[in-house]
């Protein structure tokens, strides 16, 4: 996934995806519908497991590293509301592919969690005041640099909608 910085916008030169598109008031919403998005998408592909070629993620795998992805995203988002410019650590996504076995795992189990991270994380967005918007982290990706939690929420759409789109790959 390659991320541009597009006159000052952050901006992904692969699917098109521009930050600044997502409002505050956008973000949980376009979150909540990962869930049923993510399903329909699997539901369409008849083998689900299988990798298109040796070093590109099956559609399994991508749904996996999603539901993972908000995971981290909603103890990111809660470590930054209870302490000042914490550091967001790596989630190691190339590590739990090997380790959490993201192949094996069972497709409908998978959507399932995903639907549930995605409704947690949203709702935790919902109650964020202006203030809280604003607090900052230190994230690694695609510099090492301090995020606002909006853009934590917009990266986290971006992941959405960029793999989505890597389903049908």
């Amino acid at each position: 996934m390659q991320q541009d910085i597009v006159g000052g916008v952050d901006h992904c030169g692969e699917c098109g995806f521009a930050y600044d598109s997502v409002t505050a008031r956008d973000l949980p919403g376009r979150l909540a519908a990962a869930g049923p998005r993510f399903g329909a998408a699997l539901a369409g592909i008849p083998d689900p497991r299988r990798r298109p070629s040796p070093e590109v993620w099956s559609p399994l795998e991508y749904t996996c590293h999603v539901r993972d992805v908000l995971r981290v995203q909603g103890r990111r988002l809660d470590l930054a509301l209870r302490t000042d410019d914490p550091e967001f650590v790596a989630m190691g996504r190339e590590d739990l592919v090997v380790s959490d076995a993201y192949n094996a795992q069972d497709p409908r189990v998978v959507v399932a969690q995903l639907a549930a991270a995605a409704d947690e994380l949203a709702r935790a967005f919902t109650a964020l005041s202006p203030a809280q918007w604003e607090r900052t982290g230190i994230y690694n990706w695609p510099v090492v640099e301090s995020r606002t939690m909006l853009w934590l929420g917009r990266h986290t759409v971006h992941e959405v909608e960029h793999h989505l789109l890597d389903l049908t790959r």
